[in-house]
């Protein structure tokens, strides 16, 4: 659905993407991380036509966003971080007057629907300029998907919700991605994990790594890591942990716990449990764990260099880069 080749963009001397290659599928819920600075608006604003690459191209259902502008447009719906909205129109009349620029047929009917899967009926009446950001937040998303699109790219989705919302949001998300390809830029790196079906991680405009949140956490883990926790005080235990062969590391996690790092592909489990009840414990819970998508997008980025400040008129351009 979305095949992105080579794709650069430079502000004066500063490349602010390099050479990104990627594509996302019909029905892929795809996460876009990466810290403050790495590309991510750049490369979201190039795909939703909202500005020329400087070299690349980039097809989205089949049409190149350069040579077929307008076709892309209409099959996106695009939600930037800060959500352009008129406060002296109700929300009725704002959804109405983006139907009527996208020339949709039964726009009202369709208004009512879209205000309805973002939980803003009751609000129909009320004035923009009356919303909280979360409200403003689900407004822009309705704006988004007005006209059925068949690309969600959404920039933070959830910024500014309560956790109430960030559900529903999150919800209305997976609901979507079954028949949409969705594009996802998040700082809420638990959201990647619970929402989409594969991230990217981008850094300093190169795409790092792409894979599913499961195999980068196989992938990247490394040495196995296990949960012990036993009753009695852990500390008298961590003697003996020491001396068990291929046990690389310990990390007390409580008074009555402690997670430790095997050697990859040797499982002691077995041998933990017998030297814990040797050892005079009862052995409470002995489970692998793994790292989080958190600990993963850290160590592939914690490399990461202050990027050179921009003149003038590109500083504006680089610094929103989320």
């Amino acid at each position: 659905m979305i095949r992105v080749s080579n794709l650069t963009k430079e502000y004066g001397s500063r490349r602010a993407i390099s050479d990104l290659n990627f594509s996302i599928n019909r029905g892929e819920i795809v996460g876009f991380l990466g810290p403050n600075g790495a590309g991510k608006t750049t490369t979201m604003r190039i795909l939703s036509g909202y500005m020329p690459p400087t070299s690349g191209t980039v097809e989205i259902g089949g049409h190149d966003i350069l040579e077929d502008s307008l076709a892309v447009r209409k099959i996106i719906g695009y939600l930037p971080e800060t959500v352009p909205l008129y406060p002296d129109m109700t929300l009725f009349e704002y959804l109405q007057f983006m139907a009527k620029l996208r020339k949709i047929k039964n726009a009202d009917d369709r208004v009512d629907e879209v205000l309805e899967m973002v939980h803003l009926e009751d609000r129909s009446e009320g004035l923009v300029g009356n919303l909280s950001k979360g409200m403003r937040q689900r407004l822009g998303l309705a704006q988004a998907l007005l006209h059925r699109p068949e690309v969600l790219i959404l920039d933070e989705p959830t910024i500014g919700l309560d956790p109430v919302q960030i559900i529903e949001v999150r919800n209305l998300i997976r609901e979507v991605g079954r028949e949409h390809t969705v594009l996802l830029s998040t700082h809420i790196l638990p959201e990647a994990q619970q929402v989409c079906n594969r991230v990217l991680i981008i850094n300093k405009g190169k795409i790092i790594t792409e894979d599913t949140t499961d195999n980068l956490q196989a992938r990247l883990a490394g040495a196995q890591r296990v949960l012990l926790k036993v009753r009695g005080e852990i500390e008298d235990l961590l003697p003996v942990l020491r001396d068990i062969p291929g046990i690389m590391a310990l990390h007390p996690q409580s008074d009555d716990s402690v997670e430790f790092e095997t050697t990859p592909g040797q499982d002691v489990r077995p041998q933990v449990a017998r030297s814990v009840v040797q050892a005079g414990f009862d052995l409470l819970e002995l489970k692998p764990t793994s790292m989080s998508l958190e600990e993963i997008f850290l160590q592939l980025t914690r490399e990461e260099v202050a990027a050179p400040e921009l003149d003038g008129a590109v500083v504006e351009e680089a610094s929103e880069e989320r």
